[in-house]
C-alpha cells in the first residue's frame, strides 16, 4: 500500500553535505511516522531521525551521533521527506533507509516499521 523511493546519495567530501528525499506514492503526511535509518559496512542498522506532524506543525526526533549536523524536513505537498547531511564525517558512510509506519510514536526501533525504501549509498571520502 506505501511505497517509499530514496534518493541524493552520492560521493561526498569531508565536511560536504548532501540532501536525501523519500517520496510516498499516493499519499499525504498526516497520521503516520516517517524515518530515517542507515546501516555501515560491518554495523547493524541505526536510527537516525524520525519526524511527524504537518509541514507548520512538526515533531522531530535524532540519535544523539546527527544532532545538530542532520535535519529532517517534510514537504507534504509533494509527499516527500528529506534528510538534510551536513558537516559529514567517514563514518557518515552508510546505506541510508526511510521508513514508515502508522501512528505517532517515534520509535527508534528498526523492526517497529513496517514499510521501507530501497536505501541509498552515502560515501563519504577524506
Amino acid at each position: 500500500q506505501v511505497q517509499l523511493v530514496e534518493s541524493g546519495g552520492g560521493l561526498v567530501q569531508a565536511g560536504g553535505s548532501l540532501r536525501l528525499s523519500c517520496a510516498a506514492s499516493g499519499r499525504t503526511f498526516s497520521g503516520f511516522v516517517m524515518a530515517w535509518f542507515r546501516q555501515a559496512p560491518g554495523k547493524e542498522r541505526e536510527f537516525v531521525a524520525v519526524t511527524s506532524g504537518s509541514d507548520v506543525n512538526t515533531n522531530t526526533d535524532y540519535a544523539d551521533s546527527v544532532k545538530g549536523p542532520f535535519a529532517i524536513a517534510r514537504n507534504n505537498a509533494k509527499n516527500t521527506v528529506y534528510l538534510q547531511i551536513n558537516s559529514l564525517k567517514p563514518e557518515g558512510t552508510a546505506v541510508y533507509y526511510c521508513a514508515f509506519r502508522w501512528g505517532s510514536y517515534h520509535y527508534t526501533e528498526a523492526h517497529k516499521y513496517d514499510h521501507w525504501g530501497q536505501g541509498t549509498q552515502v560515501t563519504v571520502s577524506s
